[in-house]
């Protein structure tokens, strides 16, 4: 549960190294600390985020989700998302597939549409479970404009250093524009031992949208890593967020930023015997916004695409209609087969996977 005191982090297990991006300084406008994030952007495409303010907010929303999760199944399924690929409500494990096989996955998770949180007490997409709805005004609407805080003071740095011009990329995600942008609190059962450490209770994928901002205390994350071809625990910081970059972005980029390939397993060691609770804001583009790259709006974009011929950025689909895809696909009501997980991808195929 949210507040167990959790053992640390296993000295034995090798995690890969990420950046840490400092939001103090990003907002001054560093011009160093802002050189650091877009390494980090255009490289690994994840970073660790520091004196990002959210730590109440953060806490809050564990509280939510506990309470949530501890109602009765039956309770929680009056909320389900549905197999027609709608993300926001809740969603119980084994509810979708993991890879082309048919694994299950191994979480249950509740996404709050911000639209929701914010337009509350009015319903925008649906309604949700009765711990969820009396915790919008006080735990998810501050989290989701804390979110949005940290994640459009991103935009615009990527949107400078892409050459873009001012405030293209906040147009693409206004706030005005019904989206796919959600708050989502996902618990993961205790899963000790080596014989399920590598069993991925969240299969391996690209993040759907344009930014995540991603709250963990305990280990279970991994990624590919430019270079590697075996999957590295990301660590869990004290007080940091984990940051990364979607597929919305890295199309919208030329492939300039990169959306990194992840998944969730077990965590590593004693960890394993605690149920793991992460949160997560996903800043996604607004639905009628087209997946493409801005070659008309940036020469330096124009020259990335250039350079690539042998990929496609165009995508010929609006963000509404790439994001209910990869969710509908992903559910195992909807497997027909290996070809069912194929239609739930995005940009994993520039990765390559062990």
């Amino acid at each position: 549960m949210p507040g167990t005191v959790l053992p640390p982090f296993p000295a034995d297990v090798h995690a890969h190294p990420l950046l840490v991006i400092d939001f103090d300084l990003l907002k001054a406008g560093d011009p160093a600390e802002i050189d650091r994030l877009w390494e980090a952007a255009t490289s690994i495409g994840f970073w660790y985020l520091k004196n990002h303010g959210a730590e109440q907010e953060t806490s809050d929303m564990f509280d939510m989700g506990a309470e949530t999760m501890a109602l009765p199944l039956e309770e929680k399924m009056k909320f389900e998302q549905g197999d027609e690929g709608r993300s926001f409500g809740y969603k119980k494990a084994g509810a979708n597939a993991v890879d082309a096989s048919g694994q299950l996955d191994a979480v249950e998770f509740i996404n709050v549409s911000k639209d929701d949180a914010l337009a509350f007490p009015n319903v925008v997409h649906r309604t949700y479970p009765p711990p969820t709805t009396a915790a919008i005004p006080t735990a998810v609407a501050p989290f989701v404009r804390k979110s949005l805080e940290v994640n459009n003071t991103v935009l615009r740095i990527l949107n400078d250093k892409l050459g873009l011009p001012k405030g293209t990329l906040e147009r693409l995600h206004s706030h005005e524009e019904p989206s796919g942008s959600e708050s989502r609190v996902i618990r993961s059962p205790p899963m000790p031992g080596k014989a399920v450490a590598d069993k991925a209770t969240l299969g391996a994928h690209t993040d759907f949208g344009s930014l995540s901002f991603l709250h963990n205390r305990l280990g279970g994350l991994q990624v590919i890593p430019p270079g590697h071809t075996e999957w590295l625990y990301v660590k869990p910081l004290p007080g940091h967020a984990v940051c990364n970059i979607g597929d919305a972005l890295s199309v919208f980029s030329g492939g300039i930023l990169q959306s990194n390939i992840h998944r969730v397993v077990p965590p590593p060691g004693i960890q394993g015997e605690h149920e793991r609770w992460s949160l997560v804001f996903f800043t996604r583009p607004g639905n009628s916004k087209v997946l493409r790259a801005l070659v008309e709006d940036s020469p330096l974009i124009a020259d990335a695409v250039q350079k690539h011929p042998g990929r496609d950025f165009e995508t010929g689909s609006t963000a509404a209609e790439w994001f209910a895809r990869r969710v509908k696909y992903q559910r195992i009501n909807n497997r027909k087969g290996p070809e069912t997980w194929a239609a739930s991808r995005g940009t994993e195929h520039n990765t390559v996977v062990a």
